[in-house]
């Protein structure tokens, strides 16, 4: 799809345009990750993104990144609902908040696995004294 169909007001533009220069960016490429991460975010309130643009994260607002939530819920046994209730014991989070975080690991599921399956390698490695 081409950017040329959307009109941005002079001023939206010039805000663009600088920040994508402060990042070392396209606008092109700030704008089409403002839209994905924005749209995100409207389809799962309570879910910000963090990180640089090489490695950009869903996580709580005020809160861990849902890829730490969902590996943890991983670790604990029981029903599902017995492991937000302990998880939410055992880390203050809310359960409304831990719920958020798997509603958005269901619809990006791919994404969340992949960035817990790098973080035990990264674990095991160091926990093998290895370079990573």
């Amino acid at each position: 799809m081409s950017t040329s169909l959307f009109r941005v007001s002079e001023s939206a533009g010039r805000r663009l345009v600088a920040r994508a220069a402060l990042e070392g960016t396209s606008s092109t490429a700030l704008l089409d990750r403002l839209i994905r991460e924005g749209v995100d975010q409207l389809e799962h309130p309570g879910i910000v993104f963090r990180g640089p643009l090489h490695d950009r994260r869903a996580a709580l607002a005020a809160g861990p990144d849902v890829w730490e939530v969902v590996a943890r819920l991983l670790e604990l046994d029981g029903p599902v609902e017995r492991r937000i209730a302990v998880l939410s014991w055992q880390s203050d989070l809310q359960s409304r908040k831990i719920r958020t975080a798997l509603a958005y690991a269901r619809d990006y599921g791919m994404e969340i696995g992949a960035r817990i399956g790098r973080n035990r390698q990264a674990a095991e490695a160091i926990q093998r004294d290895e370079p990573m």
